[in-house]
């Protein structure tokens, strides 16, 4: 690839230095995404510009103008510290008519929603555990087609954010507290999904129009026990992973017909929410072999030790590869002239 000024958007927060050394593995883990894209991209001869942005939209406009970048990266999870506001981001970098990575505006609004990801995959005969949504300043009742035990999540908070093991409730108070719990630490609506015990699998996707569809991947428990689910520990915790001994890699013990089904509904999925770019389905097996579709990532986490870029890497797509398809696609995309939304 030619060499080019890519602007990466981040948080402020996440800014990385020059070099990892002297940080622990605790503060390394908070930029390790910025750190690991900026790192890479100057590493394979391109200029980089990282840009901490997050309450003025002004400076982003400022460096478009002034670097004049070929394509924007953008690793911003929200805006105004509203997650939802990401797609606003992706929206003004088109009216500016500039390349950026990622997903389109309308695929993010889309695969946002845990309720309305949901209702749309479910229409195209693909299994989804029952839910109910508990909006703010509402009583919680629980439907009765709703059998319990379930697990309470933020109704478009992602990362796992809110999540730890009191999210699985099985009585009706248990329900109400956590859903309390989601409206006043989080501050957002609450969804209620039937639990599924089962295995946790991912499958990355990359493409606008031709995909390539990254082996299921599986992430594994180790000693937790009992309902295990992706908490915000078991995400983002370096320290809880190894003492439980938690890790993810493919998913091993599946028949080529249950992974190429896997895979195709992946596809399936990424299509019906419109998404391009990249991003990654989340599914829960079930024992019977039933495949649930938990929710749509676009824009994951792609630093190196990331279900994502390890997946790749099994798929033969190395780390500066997997960076330079990102930015191709973006730049694909706007050499197309439309927006897939």
């Amino acid at each position: 690839m030619r060499r080019l000024r890519i602007l990466v958007l981040m948080h402020p927060d996440f800014v990385p230095p020059e070099t990892t050394d002297g940080y622990t593995a605790r503060e390394i883990n908070e930029w390790k995404t910025e750190y690991d894209v900026v790192s890479t991209l100057r590493a394979a001869g391109h200029d980089v510009r990282p840009l901490g942005v997050q309450e003025e939209i002004k400076p982003v406009r400022d460096e478009i103008e002034g670097f004049k970048p070929h394509v924007v990266f953008t690793l911003l999870e929200q805006f105004h510290n509203e997650p939802v506001y990401d797609q606003h981001i992706a929206s003004f970098l088109e009216l500016m008519k500039i390349p950026y990575t990622g997903c389109n505006p309308r695929g993010l609004i889309l695969a946002r929603g845990k309720d309305l990801s949901k209702t749309l995959v479910h229409h195209r005969r693909i299994a989804v555990p029952a839910f109910a949504v508990f909006p703010m300043h509402r009583k919680v009742k629980r439907p009765s087609r709703l059998a319990l035990p379930l697990i309470v999540k933020s109704l478009n908070e992602d990362g796992s954010r809110g999540i730890s093991q009191a999210s699985i409730v099985d009585t009706d108070e248990k329900l109400t507290e956590r859903v309390a719990f989601i409206h006043e630490r989080i501050g957002t609506a609450a969804i209620a999904e039937q639990y599924i015990d089962g295995r946790e699998l991912y499958v990355g996707v990359l493409g606008n129009n031709r995909l390539q569809v990254l082996p299921v991947w599986e992430l594994k428990f180790g000693t937790m026990g009992g309902q295990a689910i992706a908490t915000e520990k078991v995400k983002h915790d370096p320290d809880y992973q190894e003492r439980m001994g938690i890790a993810d890699g493919p998913a091993k013990n599946l028949t080529p017909e249950v992974r190429a089904r896997i895979q195709r509904i992946a596809k399936r999925i990424y299509r019906t929410l419109g998404l391009d770019g990249y991003a990654r389905i989340d599914f829960r097996l079930a024992a019977d072999g039933t495949l649930y579709f938990i929710e749509a990532n676009p824009n994951p986490e792609i630093a190196k030790s990331q279900e994502f870029a390890t997946a790749a890497r099994h798929d033969k797509l190395d780390y500066p590869a997997l960076l330079h398809r990102i930015v191709t696609l973006g730049i694909s995309r706007a050499k197309a002239g439309v927006s897939v939304g």
